[in-house]
């Protein structure tokens, strides 16, 4: 693998790594932008609406356990390559589509794409922690976060400038494969630490990894339960108008960014372990400020809290799963992936079972009890197959 600009091989491919969680985010930013155009071009109901972006999730998740056996047979660059590509074909599409059957069925090719790429490029940065020692992982993630900034952003500054869907999502998809074509050949091609170690094309998480899972499930339940909940809970129980509510998400998504970002010195600094428990506590204290303060100042600061206090532990978690030896990173790391995306599928209907049964802070607070039972999880936390990673 040919070095660029005189990096060093390592050095290009954790620069192409960067990019791929930026094309990851701005894809799914672009179909954010694109779902208000698509409800109105179809003249669907929110209850047909929500079967549709449901297809997006059944497309990731049916993708992500074949991932990871996918990357060890044939190599992250050509699953990642793949991936990609699909992903700057069907974004046009998903702006054009004009039936639901149709739209369902390029909602489910995307999403398996999107699915497949998330799953691979984690494994990528998995291989690259463990050949450099460095601790990237956060940085990876904010690049994420900071591709969906700027994928809502590009899109919002396309159509107020009087661009169509469709032609904003070509430029998007343009801009994707351009990034595509000048670092898949940094890329990871197949690895001799996973020749071999694919195993069956699904393999049920077991040990730490199951733990890991269960954690990665309840951070991705409350970030799914914040970016749906979290502007009707300031409207209806706040009282803040419609029109600003919308703030505390935003609040939220900033300071997560911002702590990725940040967060590779912030976990060198204090250690993973610190950084989990920490966060946990963190996001939870948000949270209950989000509950019991009157002020519409303050809410937005816990919703920002709140992101700060997520924002490495799921980071931390991927770095975990590569660290661990009871499963191979090619099925660890799928695993734990679905799980996460299981919790931001089902946060918003089980914050919506709970609220239904009982009233919206009470379904606030039972989230504050489980970022405070992963604390004290972490704290406790002795699981087999870990010698340094819990330090």
């Amino acid at each position: 693998m040919s070095s660029a600009r005189g990096l060093s091989p390592g050095q290009a491919a954790v620069g192409a790594t960067r990019v791929a969680f930026l094309m990851a985010g701005v894809a799914m930013a672009t179909w954010a932008s694109l779902v208000p155009f698509a409800k109105a071009r179809l003249s669907i109901e929110e209850g047909v609406l929500g079967a549709l972006l449901l297809c997006l999730g059944i497309g990731s998740i049916v993708a992500m356990p074949l991932s990871g056996t996918w990357a060890a047979r044939f190599g992250c660059r050509r699953v990642m390559t793949l991936a990609t590509l699909v992903i700057c074909v069907t974004l046009p599409l998903l702006s054009r589509v004009s039936t639901v059957p149709w739209l369902a069925l390029v909602l489910l090719i995307f999403g398996a794409a999107v699915g497949v790429l998330d799953c691979a490029m984690n494994i990528q940065a998995v291989t690259l922690e463990r050949a450099t020692g460095r601790t990237m992982m956060s940085g990876f993630h904010g690049l994420f976060s900071l591709g969906g900034v700027l994928g809502a952003g590009g899109m919002s500054g396309l159509l107020s400038f009087g661009v169509n869907p469709w032609e904003a999502s070509l430029v998007v998809a343009t801009v994707l494969a351009l990034l595509l074509l000048r670092v898949w050949p940094h890329f990871l091609p197949k690895q001799s630490s996973l020749e071999g170690r694919g195993g069956p094309l699904f393999a049920w998480p077991r040990g730490v990894v199951l733990s890991i899972g269960v954690v990665c499930f309840i951070l991705f339940l409350v970030e799914g339960s914040v970016l749906d909940w979290s502007g009707v809970f300031l409207a209806d129980v706040g009282g803040m108008a419609s029109s600003v509510a919308g703030l505390g998400y935003a609040a939220f998504a900033a300071a997560m960014t911002i702590g990725r970002l940040t967060g590779d010195r912030l976990v060198g600094w204090a250690g993973a372990k610190t950084v989990v428990v920490g966060g946990a506590l963190l996001a939870a204290l948000g949270l209950a400020m989000t509950t019991f303060v009157a002020s519409w100042p303050l809410a937005w600061l816990g919703y920002a809290v709140v992101g700060a206090g997520c924002a490495n532990i799921v980071p931390v978690l991927f770095s975990w799963a590569g660290q661990q030896n009871e499963m191979p990173e090619s099925l660890a790391v799928p695993a734990i992936t679905t799980m996460g995306y299981a919790g931001v599928l089902m946060g918003p209907a089980v914050i919506g079972f709970v609220a239904h049964g009982t009233s919206l802070t009470v379904a606030w607070l039972v989230l504050v009890a489980a970022l405070v039972g992963v604390a004290l999880a972490a704290y406790r936390w002795r699981p087999i197959g870990y010698i340094s990673a819990l330090r």
